[in-house]
């Protein structure tokens, strides 16, 4: 049986507007499909480029070590041996007078840096052992000396006690200012005068860096 063709054109344009509409609704789920992945995209784009200059902005381990390679190893200036000093020792009285107060000085005569720290022990001709050494005078720093500098303490042979005797000798050493087990080497140190008297009363200074440093509290004895 035909079909009456008014009848005909309506049920061609119901058909044509749900054919757009399917259409329609398939690329609206085409685009959202899209775009997750899209946004991943993206994320993974910020991410990266964060991730990159976390890294710049962090000091590498090895640019790290690599800096401490130079300057000091931290092992500090060695201290001095009685073999890297040359000793001297000066009358500090005036002419005529009594021999009492020596300024003994030690340079040093290497080639490297050295420290010298706590007391000499100086042995003033028979006496049985190191004159002691002022405590008051020290200033619990080492001398550290550079080739050709100098270091200074000061010696009073006599502090008013009885039975002096007569100095024709006296020796210098460093004794054990690191602690060791024994006090190093000791040296004869020339002497001021042919002799001096001496008695129990004897101290010396601690090492100082200056003359004045280490005569005047002997020199006020």
């Amino acid at each position: 049986m035909s079909m009456p063709a008014g009848r005909n054109r309506t049920y061609r344009r119901a058909w044509r507007s749900y054919a757009l509409g399917v259409a329609a609704a398939a690329a609206l789920l085409a685009s959202t499909a899209c775009e997750p992945g899209t946004s991943d995209a993206a994320g993974e784009a910020k991410s990266s480029k964060s991730a990159s200059a976390t890294s710049s902005a962090t000091p590498s381990p090895t640019a790290s070590a690599g800096a401490g390679d130079s300057g000091d190893d931290g092992s500090g200036v060695p201290l001095c041996t009685i073999e890297d000093l040359s000793v001297s020792a000066q009358n500090y009285d005036g002419q005529g007078e009594d021999v009492r107060h020596i300024l003994l000085t030690v340079q040093n005569a290497g080639d490297h840096k050295c420290d010298v720290q706590g007391a000499p022990e100086v042995t003033l001709g028979d006496a049985q052992g190191p004159a002691p050494a002022k405590a008051e005078t020290d200033s619990g720093e080492p001398i550290t000396l550079a080739p050709g500098d100098e270091a200074y303490a000061g010696a009073l042979a006599t502090g008013g006690k009885m039975d002096t005797y007569d100095v024709t000798s006296m020796t210098l050493g460093l004794g054990s200012p690191g602690g060791e087990s024994e006090a190093g080497a000791e040296v004869d140190v020339p002497m001021p005068v042919d002799s001096f008297p001496a008695d129990d009363g004897q101290w010396v200074s601690y090492w100082q860096g200056t003359e004045g440093l280490a005569m005047r509290p002997v020199t006020q004895s």
